[in-house]
């Protein structure tokens, strides 16, 4: 068969064409969750810039995932929303591979990420006298530059395997977005090694921080319980409340789409890959914003700043 060179086309994106009712409902479904998305981290990060007293590993690392969170959704959402209001469902090479590549780069730092702010927790609670000293500001740097760079170098060698397969003229993308695998699967060749590559770096960048992270929690909750005093106990666990349920949320959501059973009907795998993709940042900033006093504290004071600047 006759390799095609690919920056010469485009890709189709199937998304849900076959329902072209169900598309109008998810653009005005998937068009507020992004603007909920911009609006809810955007404002996160501004508190964490603006309010001295948010000035702590906590909300760095929060910041830092908000920045992540928004980097991520607008690497799809906005094309997303073209293609299900357009029947030309079409991207380009380059569009489709910067698209994967962001996408993946977020996805992996965010893994990484969520299990450094697990470890400050654990410092936080189990060596609270120490935790100034052991989360200083160079290593809370430290620690993040580690996330964004694991993140990239997982995307890079992941992308760079992606591309350089052959292709014999197969260009429809069975998915809302230019995702990894459905793209190795158009390649005219054995795609064992990267499925291969790919599965490792699922094994390193969700299953083992998602390790990491229940170790943590092990020592914080043999910690928690050795409290005396029950309001001792509640505040504790409320430091960590926040990110245990982010934790919940975004690694249930994987594995229930790894562990569930092969759908007949892909439009529903679809579906909860959309639902992964734009649910868990839009939920981020309203689960570390619902009871937090400090992130209302630091919005009274921004709205009462803004009043009085009026």
């Amino acid at each position: 068969m006759e390799k095609t060179n690919w920056t010469e086309i485009e890709f189709i994106l199937q998304g849900l064409s076959e329902y072209p009712r169900a598309e109008k409902l998810l653009f005005v479904m998937c068009l507020i969750m992004y603007l909920v998305i911009l609006l809810g981290n955007s404002t996160l990060i501004t508190l964490t810039l603006l309010d001295s007293h948010l000035h702590t590993p906590m909300y760095f690392f929060l910041g830092n995932l908000s920045f992540l969170d928004i980097w991520y959704t607008t690497s799809f959402i906005p094309s997303m929303l073209v293609h299900f209001l357009s029947e030309n469902k079409t991207i380009s090479f380059t569009r489709c591979v910067v698209q994967m590549s962001v996408s993946y780069t977020m996805g992996s730092t965010e893994c990484v990420l969520l299990t450094v702010m697990a470890y400050d927790r654990y410092v936080a609670i189990c060596n609270p006298l120490r935790y100034p000293i052991i989360m200083s500001k160079a290593l809370c740097i430290q620690m993040a530059a580690l996330s964004w760079g694991l993140g990239f170098l997982n995307s890079l060698t992941e992308t760079v395997l992606a591309i350089r397969l052959p292709f014999c003229g197969k260009n429809v993308i069975n998915h809302f977005v230019c995702e990894i695998l459905a793209f190795v699967k158009l390649a005219c060749t054995d795609i064992s090694l990267n499925e291969i590559i790919i599965m490792l770096g699922n094994v390193i960048f969700l299953f083992f921080p998602l390790l990491l992270i229940c170790i943590s929690y092990v020592f914080i909750l043999s910690t928690v319980l050795r409290i005396n005093s029950a309001e001792g106990r509640k505040k504790a666990f409320s430091t960590c409340s926040a990110h245990m349920t982010v934790v919940i949320v975004f690694y249930g959501t994987i594995l229930f789409m790894y562990m569930k059973p092969k759908s007949k009907d892909s439009a529903f795998d679809k579906l909860i890959a959309l639902f992964y993709g734009i649910v868990t940042p839009m939920l981020n900033p309203i689960i570390y914003s619902l009871r937090n006093t400090e992130v209302h504290g630091a919005m009274r004071k921004l709205s009462r700043h803004w009043c009085w600047r009026k």
